[in-house]
């Protein structure tokens, strides 16, 4: 068998083959452990991930202010939910993506001047200004003193995604929905304009490329992506919105996740996203095995993050493709293991 003869795997079998064990194997393992811990925050991060790889990945532009997109969506939804009666929640969902994309292209504006660390720096405005304004005008979080709420229930048509089940189905049919969009988008002509901006701009320009249409519709489809996955996390996973939930550490974490992963992949995103919810797991288990009950917190999460920050460092030296790239090799070597000596290609 040769190694194109793996292609639809790399391509499309491997996706279908995912979705269909996210669908079969959890309700079979019947944990609420494995729901609330793991897979909530897992698929919510991913999608945060998909939607950061396409703008900084596909399109070359550096972001740190990816958790204000994700709060922005989450207290969107809330606020629609709370004082638009009877909106239904896919309606409210989309909606709160727009408004999340709407102030994507106002911080996406500078990428019109700015490259790389600078327009890093300015994507720093979002993540403050939006921390903010959330703490800042009680509205948004309906007059709590404390700027907590709670999260109404998951309901369309009145049908309940209330148990760790139910909000893990409707979780998953959204990520692999937006996806699935993600991935049709970086392969059509929008793409691949998005890929000529990220390679050089100045020759994008030469060949007649829209480059700052292409940089501002990456801003908007980015930030629809991480404000839908804000409404996930809050409504799905957490089911509690607070200001301090969506700080500057969540914006690197979303960041760590599209490094570890792979740039320029979607499916980079789901693989560091597992690394990020699954790796401080581990950790918190190795610590609690070699140290007993005498290892604090803090201790713990400085243990958590020197652990990440070596990995990342690890991957940007030994592979800076990420894990995605790593994935492909074992594909790929697969592939010539049990190819036929025989066989036409081989020969």
């Amino acid at each position: 068998m040769s190694r194109a003869t793996f292609s639809p795997f790399a391509g499309w079998l491997f996706p279908v083959l995912a979705i269909a064990l996210a669908v079969i194997a959890p309700p079979l393992l019947n944990s609420d452990y494995l729901f609330e811990a793991i897979l909530l925050p897992f698929l919510a991060l991913s999608l945060a991930g998909v939607g950061l790889n396409v703008l900084m990945g596909y399109t070359g532009q550096l972001s740190l202010g990816s958790a204000a997109f994700l709060a922005i969506g989450a207290y969107a939804a809330f606020n629609l939910n709370l004082r638009v009666a009877g909106l239904p929640l896919p309606v409210t969902i989309v909606v709160a993506g727009i408004l999340a994309a709407l102030v994507g292209v106002v911080f996406g504006l500078p990428s019109l001047r700015l490259r790389g660390f600078y327009l890093a720096v300015s994507t720093l405005a979002a993540q403050f200004f939006v921390q903010w304004a959330l703490t800042k005008f009680p509205w948004f979080s309906n007059d709590s003193n404390s700027g907590v709420i709670d999260a109404p229930k998951l309901e369309i048509a009145g049908i309940g995604f209330v148990s760790p089940l139910g909000r893990y189905y409707f979780t998953l049919a959204v990520v692999v929905l937006l996806t699935a969009l993600s991935a049709r988008l970086v392969g059509v002509k929008t793409g691949r304009d998005f890929a000529a901006v990220r390679d050089h701009e100045t020759a994008a320009k030469i060949i007649g490329v829209p480059v700052l249409k292409a940089k501002l519709v990456a801003f908007a489809y980015s930030s629809f992506v991480i404000g839908v996955a804000g409404v996930l996390w809050a409504f799905a996973y957490l089911r509690t919105v607070e200001p301090a939930g969506f700080n500057l550490d969540r914006s690197f974490q979303i960041l760590f996740i599209s490094i570890i992963g792979g740039l320029a992949t979607i499916r980079g995103a789901f693989f560091g996203a597992a690394v990020m919810v699954v790796l401080p797991l581990l950790l918190a288990r190795a610590s609690s095995a070699l140290a007993g009950d005498g290892i604090d917190s803090g201790s713990l999460d400085m243990i958590q993050r020197i652990a990440i920050g070596v990995l990342i460092i690890g991957f940007l030296i030994a592979e800076p493709d990420g894990l995605a790239a790593l994935f492909q090799r074992f594909v790929n070597g697969l592939a010539g293991r049990v190819r036929p000596e025989s066989s036409p290609a081989a020969r």
